[in-house]
């Protein structure tokens, strides 16, 4: 597992997207010169996550004048997701990792069969990595359980703080 630190590279990941594509994230960065906001959530059956997809899909436009797209990624079944995003009407790219490899890649907290306590059985955690355009970690947060996340308004504070603040 990797342990990232700013300004590392993060792994290049291919997943399943909802969408009925192979989603690829070096394509997408050479498709869209511009910052990636990771979003690793737990599934479709967590209500905290049902309601922070909202909350970034209500915010999506403001992401998107800032130059970040956002991209979601669960270990949770392709069908269950793809439920969840026709209910929830989600335009941005969510993406299936039932294989857990990007979870690993990204070093993300994954609730297994060897977790102290039951919580719907294996699932990865949520975990937030915000990317520049060439790829380099400029902010990461990860969880171990569902709450204490940041809410996706202070995510916006934090992305306008980095970019009003970076180093050329």
């Amino acid at each position: 597992m990797a342990t990232f630190q700013l300004k590392d590279t993060v792994p290049d990941f291919e997943l399943p997207s909802v969408a009925g594509e192979t989603f690829s994230f070096k394509q997408h960065q050479k498709e869209h010169d511009s910052w990636h906001l990771i979003v690793f959530f737990r599934g479709s059956w967590c209500p905290v996550c049902q309601e922070e997809l909202r909350e970034f899909q209500a915010g999506k436009e403001y992401f998107e004048k800032h130059s970040v797209h956002i991209i979601g990624i669960s270990s949770d079944s392709l069908d269950n997701l793809k439920e969840l995003v026709d209910k929830e009407d989600i335009t941005f790219p969510i993406l299936s990792d039932e294989k857990m490899e990007a979870i690993k890649a990204f070093d993300v907290f994954y609730h297994g069969e060897d977790a102290p306590y039951e919580d719907h059985g294996q699932h990865g955690e949520p975990a937030y990595f915000l990317v520049n355009e060439k790829g380099e970690i400029l902010y990461q947060q990860k969880q171990t359980g569902p709450f204490g996340r940041p809410h996706p308004n202070e995510l916006r504070k934090t992305i306008s703080y980095i970019q009003k603040n970076i180093k050329e």
